[in-house]
């Protein structure tokens, strides 16, 4: 799309309906998506049933329509961090938008769902603390059901080999019904009907674990990452579990918060979050790879958009370094079961040739790669 075309569109999603002559139409698509969440907010300045210059209405542009979860969402989606705090300024100050932030109605009434927590997420540094604190129940609930859904999903691949072996501590738990049964078989007294047990077999059950391995998860915590953040809080809960390994969690954006202390606990390290602001990759692998203790037990999971905005030299000398020291690099630009991968090709495709692993997985294909490597 050339510059003449994209001012043409800035200017008519600015200026909304009634510019279709002079500047054209909207087809479907990003543009069309950022106009309908500016009328959501912006069409108030006109009142109900905005209808401008004859302009056909637009059903779909009906505040009606949507919700404001559905919308703080959408606009952290498609506008950038500045125009971002912009459009929650004007919602909270110039049109009184306060319900997403100060009604505490709104999140009594909301069922629990991922789209309510990213709205969280994104707006809880404006609620008050009344607010603050429902919307930090609801998180709580819709974290439990992400727990639930993924915890087997992670846990089955580290839950090694149940071996059997014979014991000689006999006691009820020890027992081997069917075994005991198959064995004294030849004991059956025809006389009195009953099966003579002289020969009890005892089996002690032992899970085999492999070595303790260093996991340490790395997480981009810019707008575009929020399902990523969402996910990785609550694998890295579940992997902080799991004896065979000692995880780590770290977020960032131009800042490094390590919040492996609350790591045990997912609501905690989400409320920790702060979504927006720039990304450096670099000074966080950089922090990362000041964490190893053994690099070839060490597995660092990077997830990000790989739109680094440090200096991408800084970048590839780290990344250089772990996997020549033994580490296990593996850059994944999602972690959402149903994301659709976006990210940089040209920083990823450099980094696998460094010897990172790139890619994209769900957090069940995670814990299966890491469980392969460590085993």
């Amino acid at each position: 799309m050339d510059a003449s075309t994209q001012r043409k569109l800035r200017w008519r999603i600015v200026l909304g309906e009634g510019t279709e002559d002079l500047l054209g139409g909207l087809s479907e698509g990003q543009w069309a998506d950022r106009d309908e969440a500016l009328a959501y907010l912006y069409d108030r300045e006109y009142g109900a049933g905005r209808n401008v210059r004859g302009a056909k209405p637009r059903g779909s542009l009906d505040p009606s329509t949507l919700t404001v979860p559905d919308w703080i969402n959408a606009v952290h989606e498609l506008f950038p961090q500045k125009v971002i705090e912009r459009i929650e300024k004007d919602a909270l100050e110039r049109y009184g938008l306060e319900e997403m932030v100060t009604n505490p109605a709104l999140l009594q009434r909301a069922q629990p769902s991922q789209t309510l927590l990213r709205a969280v997420l994104r707006t809880k540094h404006l609620m008050n603390p009344q607010v603050l604190a429902l919307a930090r129940d609801l998180v709580r609930k819709v974290v439990q059901q992400i727990l639930e859904k993924l915890a087997v999903q992670i846990r089955s691949p580290f839950l090694g080999t149940r071996h059997r072996q014979r014991s000689y501590l006999k006691v009820a738990k020890n027992f081997d019904v069917r075994t005991t049964l198959r064995r004294n078989l030849r004991h059956w007294d025809r006389e009195s009907n009953r099966l003579l047990l002289r020969d009890p077999v005892f089996h002690s059950r032992i899970r085999r674990h492999v070595d303790r391995w260093q996991i340490q998860i790395v997480v981009d915590q810019s707008g575009s990452m929020v399902d990523s953040v969402i996910h990785s809080a609550v694998t890295a809960a579940i992997f902080f579990g799991i004896p065979a390994i000692k995880t780590r969690l770290v977020l960032f954006d131009t800042n490094i918060v390590d919040v492996t202390d609350y790591c045990t606990d997912p609501v905690e390290t989400l409320m920790k979050v702060q979504l927006g602001g720039g990304t450096d990759i670099g000074g966080a692998l950089a922090y990362a790879e000041s964490k190893v203790e053994n690099p070839r037990r060490t597995i660092i999971v990077l997830i990000t958009d790989f739109f680094e905005g440090g200096p991408v030299a800084h970048l590839f000398a780290t990344t250089k370094r772990l996997t020549e020291s033994g580490v296990t690099l593996l850059g994944l630009c999602a972690l959402d079961a149903s994301a659709t991968p976006n990210y940089c090709r040209d920083t990823a495709g450099r980094m696998a040739a460094l010897g990172a692993h790139v890619g994209a997985m769900t957090p069940g294909e995670l814990a299966e790669f890491v469980a392969e490597k460590v085993r």
